[in-house]
């Protein structure tokens, strides 16, 4: 089994830090950051409007609150946007991959 994770940030360089970091730990096998999104929400009793850049990751279902809880630890914001989604199907050849560059589960 294998999930995406998928992470907001205020801007492509702590997008950046954060896909960094998850791969060199191995708790991703990879992470796309794409920058230029424009978010709207509700925060703090109003609606607010502004630019942020999304990061994908690849991971191991049983690394995802793993790699959650990393991303909660170095996140700047308080209440991050952090979601997993279940990959359901997908090229063998590369969600083997996916588990070969990624550390085994404590």
């Amino acid at each position: 089994m294998h999930d995406l994770i998928y992470v907001t940030a205020a801007n492509r360089e702590a997008a950046l830090v954060i896909a960094r970091t998850l791969v060199r730990q191995r708790l991703v096998a990879c992470a796309n950051v794409i920058d230029g999104v424009t978010s709207v929400y509700w925060w703090d009793g109003k609606v607010n409007e502004g630019p942020e850049a999304v990061m994908v990751a690849k991971t191991r279902s049983d690394l995802t609150s793993a790699v959650i809880a990393r991303i909660k630890e170095i996140h700047e914001y308080s209440c991050p946007c952090v979601v997993a989604l279940e990959i359901r199907d997908g090229n063998q050849a590369f969600l083997d991959w996916i588990n070969r560059e990624t550390v085994q589960a404590p």
